[in-house]
């Protein structure tokens, strides 16, 4: 059968998989010869840390995807073309240099990575090269999904409702990719050059391997099969950091070395079986599809927040905004389950998500830190950073956002830590100095008395902090300076 194209090229960006993968199985069926690339793409890389797991993850993910490739096309030389440029020159000029006529690649939808597909497509085309992007790390995107007067959804339940309706019983189509694998062509030698290291990137190693992070679809597939086990479970242990509860999976996700269409189906099945662990976990990935609609379809709340008038709150300013920053960002606040997140964080890469939530509220809420430095704090620190999660979080924690936490609810930090680490054993995994604090005495140190504190080696305002803030103050300040949208709330 005759093929549209002579010779096409898959754009990996954040579908680093040959398993159900979109544009990889659009180019196997549309191309004669298919080559595959990869682009460091220095646009992104030039203003990240030196030492970043991200880039770890991505450079050993590439070395499986590549050994991937040619296991799939039967053909040692076949394989990954991985380039250290700029992808709005990168790839137009190896497609040209390839004599491809068309490229083809998976959706994004932040704003930076729109304008940069806009303009690889303009170039292309004036090369006379067709720029074909598919649907691949949603279920459904854009408008897909919309109310019965066709705007998008801004409140998550009723989009729920309508995303399960449209799903159905039945599992998300997958796109198979080996039958066609043939058409994945040799690499010309120029560009066999394999996978840079990271030095050769101008990046550092980091505790990547140490943290037992797994990189590439093996490390996600070992996931998956753990998390099978415990997924009927989930909605009992989600919201405990010191239990095995979440799927581990996010930063697979991120960087599509795992399907979501996989994921969906494997919760779908588990829920028509009954399972309200299942249930809960496909909600929550249901939550991933919604932010990504509210990126696409209110592209503002990249800066701003989804309600304008939260916009008007005057947040903390100057040396004492600073200086409450520090003290949250570095786990210095004197309250535990925050400081342990922080330090979770800041160690690891991770946070729990119930942790988000609390040390989010935290900074803005008790510190009255505008919402932004922290999602500019997580954007830099998470291995798992997604835009469009990263901002509806922080835009929920802090009101302003779809779907958000009314303005008045402000998480009480000694609360959550006695609910939801009751024995203080991720606090003591992570704040090691108050390991010799009893279960009851772990969530409050600073109400200790000087013989209680000598005993667990405490010294409070030396080896840990005393409250930066009151709870009881911090709300009343918040309830103030939330006054300014209580007329239109």
């Amino acid at each position: 059968m005759d093929k549209e194209f002579d010779t096409g090229l898959v754009w990996f960006r954040r579908d680093l998989r040959v398993h159900d993968n979109a544009a990889l199985s659009a180019a196997l069926l549309s191309c004669t010869q298919v080559h595959c690339v990869f682009v460091f793409d220095q646009e992104i890389l030039d203003v990240l840390p030196r030492a970043d797991r991200r880039v770890e993850f991505i450079r050993e993910t590439l070395v499986e995807l590549d050994a991937s490739l040619r296991q799939l096309a039967g053909k040692p030389l076949a394989g990954l073309i991985v380039l250290h440029a700029w992808a709005t020159d990168a790839i137009p000029t190896l497609a040209s240099a390839l004599k491809a006529q068309a490229v083809f690649a998976a959706h994004d939808y932040e704003p930076q990575a729109i304008a940069r597909d806009q303009t690889v497509e303009a170039t292309l085309r004036a090369q006379g090269i067709a720029l074909r992007t598919l649907k691949d790390h949603v279920i459904f995107e854009r408008r897909e999904v919309l109310t019965q007067v066709g705007n998008p959804y801004g409140v998550f339940t009723p989009y729920m409702r309508a995303w399960l309706a449209r799903l159905g019983d039945v599992p998300p189509v997958q796109h198979g990719c080996e039958s066609h694998a043939q058409a994945l062509a040799e690499r010309p030698a120029i560009y066999a050059l394999g996978v840079p290291s990271l030095e050769a990137l101008g990046f550092e190693p980091t505790n990547l391997k140490d943290l037992a992070i797994a990189p590439g679809a093996s490390g996600a597939s070992k996931l998956v099969d753990d998390f099978w086990e415990r997924m009927d479970q989930y909605d009992e242990t989600r919201n405990f950091p010191a239990v095995k509860g979440p799927s581990y999976l996010s930063v697979h996700l991120r960087f599509g070395t795992v399907s979501i269409r996989q994921l969906v189906g494997l919760a779908l099945q588990r829920k028509l079986g009954g399972s309200g662990g299942a249930s809960v976990w496909l909600a929550e990935l249901i939550w991933r599809d919604f932010y990504f609609q509210v990126l696409t379809n209110f592209p503002r709340v990249a800066h701003n927040a989804f309600k304008p008038e939260y916009d008007a709150i005057a947040w903390e300013q100057g040396e004492h905004a600073l200086t409450l920053f520090a003290a949250w960002s570095q786990g210095e606040t004197g309250y535990p389950l925050v400081d342990a997140a922080m330090a979770q964080l800041n160690q690891t890469g991770y946070m729990h998500n119930r942790l988000r939530m609390v040390t989010g509220s935290f900074l803005v809420k008790h510190l009255g830190i505008d919402w932004r430095w922290g999602e500019r704090y997580f954007a830099e620190k998470l291995n798992d950073f997604d835009l469009s999660a990263n901002n509806g979080g922080w835009q929920w924690v802090s009101s302003s956002g779809c779907d958000a936490q009314p303005y008045f609810r402000i998480f009480n930090p000694t609360n959550q830590s006695e609910k939801f680490d009751d024995q203080g054993k991720f606090i003591k995994r992570y704040l090691p100095q108050l390991a010799k604090l009893n279960a009851k005495q772990i969530h409050t140190p600073w109400k200790l008395g000087p013989l209680e504190l000598a005993a667990a080696g405490v010294e409070l305002g030396k080896n840990y902090p005393r409250p930066v803030v009151d709870h009881a103050e911090a709300r009343a300040l918040t309830l103030q300076r939330y006054a300014v949208v209580r007329k239109v709330v």
